[in-house]
């Protein structure tokens, strides 16, 4: 028995009816891949540190949108960095060790534990930062006694504070009411400035340092060799006043810069009166690369 075969159908005018194949279907699965693709560079890209549960759950999504389940989500990662430190930094692999490396973002990511020695020194700044808001609190707590002890002899406006590396600095302006000119003397007014801020000094466990400074005028020196023995006596007498007024010696120190640290810039017009000064400074207790934050605390 023969089977009869169908005639393929004619459209009209003789032709045969040929079926429509979309030869373009493959660019709507390419276009997904390469969007997801570029999804996941941007993330990964954007992450400076990775949170585990986050980068989890991400690997898991791509997957399932490549199809792919819950595998690993990118070629030769450990699947999904379960387990790991939870303080990890991205670290980029050098795309020159590999030339299939360069440009493949994903698989240049490698993630890299932090070692025990960069917690210590992370641990060790917060603990540096808190000793040193801590120090510069009990600065300004001294600063805050001092004034008021100025204010009650009418005084403040004769003294600065600022606070430095080496700690709390109470800045004197030597203005005629404190030294004569070419002398080291403390005046009447000098002395009371003095004498008003030693009781909350010799309270302090603190060492203090008392610096002279002299402004940049050239006037030659008659009592004494040069701008340096006159900053320097004029520190002694301070420190010879504290000790005076109570202050244990051995806490006492005193050093003359002439006119190499100026408070003003010499071409201001200021610098003449205001780089001609005595510096109190109550010096920090605590080690150097502490005391190195004060600045940055004290704002």
């Amino acid at each position: 028995m023969s089977r009869k075969v169908k005639a393929p159908r004619r459209r009209p005018g003789g032709h045969h009816e040929e079926e429509h194949q979309n030869h373009e279907r493959w660019l709507v699965t390419y276009a997904d891949m390469i969007t997801l693709l570029m999804v996941l560079f941007i993330v990964m890209f954007s992450m400076s540190a990775v949170d585990t549960k986050k980068f989890s759950e991400l690997a898991s999504a791509l997957a399932v949108s490549f199809g792919a389940g819950h595998s690993t989500l990118l070629s030769g990662m450990a699947s999904p960095i379960e387990g790991q430190d939870k303080d990890m930094t991205v670290m980029p692999k050098d795309p020159g060790a590999d030339p299939n490396l360069k440009g493949e973002l994903a698989r240049n990511m490698t993630i890299q534990p932090d070692t025990a020695e960069d917690k210590r020194d992370r641990a060790k700044g917060t603990e540096d930062a808190r000793a040193a808001e801590r120090e510069v609190d009990n600065l300004r707590e001294v600063q805050r006694k001092i004034t008021a002890a100025l204010e009650a002899k009418r005084l403040q406006d004769s003294v600065q504070f600022h606070i430095d590396e080496r700690g709390l600095v109470v800045t004197v302006v030597t203005s005629a009411v404190v030294f004569a000119g070419d002398r080291a003397d403390l005046l009447a007014a000098g002395r009371d400035i003095v004498d008003a801020i030693a009781p909350t000094l010799r309270k302090l466990p603190n060492r203090i340092q008392v610096d002279g400074h002299t402004n940049q005028l050239p006037v030659p020196t008659v009592n004494y060799p040069s701008a340096w023995e006159l900053s320097t006596a004029r520190a002694s007498a301070v420190v010879r006043r504290l000790a005076g007024d109570g202050l244990a010696r051995r806490r006492l120190s005193a050093a003359g810069y002439a006119d190499t640290r100026p408070l003003v810039d010499p071409n201001d017009a200021r610098s003449v009166i205001m780089n001609r000064r005595v510096d109190v400074v109550v010096l920090s207790t605590l080690p150097s690369d502490q005391a190195a934050l004060l600045p940055s605390v004290a704002g």
